[in-house]
């Protein structure tokens, strides 16, 4: 997520849109990088007991050495979700995505593909870890949407999260599988907003309903709706049966908003974020060699002047 290159475009990551100009978006980032020194002695302690250094200089930044020079900072998502801010610096990078896809073909439980083969592609839901202190509850609002809105479901229980008994027979339960495996089999997914989901449903070409809980998680659901890949973003706090039902009927239904994530899907797909990631990182390992073979001769040259009689050092 864009949370450490300061920008005037937008505040920093957490902090209200006040929408009091470039300063106050600005002093956000500020704040926050000010924040990641409360890091300092996790950092200090390894830096000193295994690699040796120093303490970690005050002055320095998630973009910038102890000697003042930048840090690269390659951004894992595509421009056409988040648009890189005109006013950072050229060490700020947008490669695209990475994903991690699967090395082997993934088999699915039978109940899963039977399933799928049996109706309609179902609505896929599925928040992770963030169900929030009451699973139950959210369950319910799930199971009531899926309802009013008429269509198959697919609820992923997930590591604490969701917790679904005693469905009717059109929603699955299912504890989890690969994002790139099951969401170009669905309708549409509904989930949290996490980077790394939304960017599998925006992939998969489906309209995303997102219901943020916390963090980057607001941001991304604005963004896909701005991209009009989906529904406006239904906050946790303001979840309810009949809201996320609208939600679910409009992303299934809309020809537009369909016709629209499978065309966000498509340039998603042509993007090769890993390739151009490792090829960034390849052309700067390059530089420093070079540029580190250049001191070395530089410093051979010096050593040479050195045993070099007055007047030919001055003339060197």
């Amino acid at each position: 997520m864009p949370a450490i290159v300061p920008t005037g475009d937008y505040a920093a990551v957490g902090f209200p849109d006040l929408r009091l100009g470039r300063w106050y978006n600005k002093l956000t980032f500020k704040i926050l990088l000010r924040g990641y020194h409360s890091y300092d002695d996790v950092v200090n302690e390894f830096r000193q007991d295994v690699l040796g250094l120093g303490k970690y200089p005050k002055s320095t930044t998630p973009m910038q050495m102890a000697d003042g020079s930048p840090i690269p900072v390659l951004h894992g998502y595509s421009p056409i979700v988040w648009p890189r801010p005109t006013d950072w610096p050229a060490t700020a990078y947008v490669t695209g995505y990475w994903f991690l896809d699967q090395d082997e073909p993934w088999q699915p439980p039978a109940a899963l593909e039977e399933f799928l083969a049996a109706g309609d592609p179902p609505v896929y839901v599925g928040f992770g870890s963030m169900a929030g202190r009451n699973p139950e509850r959210i369950t319910n609002i799930v199971v009531q949407a899926l309802q009013q809105a008429r269509v198959r479901g697919i609820i992923a229980t997930g590591w604490g999260g969701l917790s679904a008994d005693d469905l009717p027979d059109t929603i699955l339960k299912i504890d989890q599988a690969p994002h790139d495996w099951l969401f170009p089999q669905v309708a549409a997914v509904v989930h949290h907003g996490g980077a790394g989901t939304t960017a599998a449903g925006l992939r998969a070409g489906k309209p995303s309903v997102i219901c943020p809980f916390l963090v980057d998680q607001p941001l991304w659901g604005a963004r896909v709706h701005a991209l009009g890949a989906g529904p406006k973003p239904i906050p946790q706090k303001k979840l309810t049966a009949d809201k996320l039902a609208a939600a679910i009927t409009e992303a299934t239904s809309s020809p537009v908003m369909r016709a629209r994530a499978e065309q966000v899907g498509q340039q998603i797909r042509d993007e090769d974020g890993i390739g151009t990631a490792v090829g960034l990182i390849e052309k700067k390992l390059q530089e420093k060699h070079s540029s580190d073979r250049k001191h070395l001769f530089v410093d051979d040259v010096l050593q040479g002047l050195g045993h070099l009689p007055a007047h030919a050092y001055r003339s060197c």
